[in-house]
């Protein structure tokens, strides 16, 4: 949340919420109008982590749906990027996200 809100007042300029299904299904962080955030604190990520993101998926509305984790290595899964916290801070500044 830290570096998402610091990136927002330094260079984006974008909002930041979060999503909620009515079914319940919730995702950490929407950035802007383009990107989905699920933050995890696990070194394996399982298609079970990623069903809200999925099921955000299906309403077509963003463009990236990121799960930000402690895997070593990025991967994708289903149309959703898994994203070592490293290689998504580097990212984010970079302004990929924008």
């Amino acid at each position: 949340m830290h570096e998402l809100t610091s990136y927002r007042d330094y260079a984006s300029g974008e909002p930041i919420h979060y999503w909620r299904s009515t079914t319940g299904f919730e995702v950490d962080f929407v950035l802007g109008d383009h990107t989905a955030i699920e933050v995890k604190a696990k070194e394996n990520v399982s298609a079970q982590d990623l069903k809200s993101l999925r099921v955000l998926a299906e309403e077509k509305k963003l463009s990236r749906y990121l799960c930000v984790s402690l895997e070593p290595r990025p991967r994708k899964v289903e149309g959703v990027e898994i994203l070592p916290l490293q290689k998504f801070l580097e990212t984010l500044w970079q302004g990929t996200f924008s």
